[in-house]
């Protein structure tokens, strides 16, 4: 007989109190399953975002702080050394006469094997106006040709001895290292 219960005569039906007990079996979640869960997943989101950008990033290798302050260096040295009285100006007679030729490296210090004549570290140096269009290629531009590679570039606002038309009312000395 399913269903029906019988109560016993002799039962009393006074019911003692419920014990009140912890029982994992009841509860959804722990603190410690919540603590655990919530690890994980921020060690997930981690991963993620420190992975992810190196996923991303294209095979090229890009330019370094180093190739950066060399760049600098080699600017600051070049104004530096063919300056005039006024400041910032450069003559351009020696400009072209110490920097306008294809091999930079004993004028610049730069390194190259001295029996295979290779290069390791190349440069080109042009005075450019405002809008990226080179002075005089002849006269004030020097070093290996740049072909739009990465590269760490360093500018200069300089002006010429004799005033030039091109360079009204400054023009920028352009090194880039790569």
């Amino acid at each position: 007989m399913i269903g029906k219960r019988t109560q016993d005569p002799n039962r009393d039906d006074a019911r003692r109190p419920r014990t009140i007990s912890i029982s994992l079996a009841d509860r959804g979640q722990t603190t410690q399953d919540f603590a655990v869960g919530i690890g994980v997943f921020l060690l997930a989101i981690a991963f993620v975002f420190s992975f992810l950008p190196s996923v991303i990033t294209p095979y090229d290798s890009s330019v370094g702080g180093a190739e950066t302050a060399q760049a600098d260096r080699i600017a600051d040295l070049i104004v530096h050394d063919v300056s005039t009285e006024t400041p910032n100006e450069i003559a351009r007679g020696g400009f072209g006469s110490r920097y306008a030729k294809e091999n930079l490296t004993a004028e610049l210090g730069l390194r190259a094997s001295d029996s295979d004549n290779v290069v390791f570290d190349r440069v080109n140096v042009s005075v450019e106006t405002f809008d990226g269009n080179p002075v005089d290629t002849s006269q004030l531009s020097g070093g290996e040709v740049y072909d739009d590679q990465s590269a760490a570039s360093s500018a200069r606002i300089v002006t010429l001895d004799p005033a030039s038309n091109k360079c009204d009312p400054a023009c920028r000395l352009v090194v880039r290292v790569w």
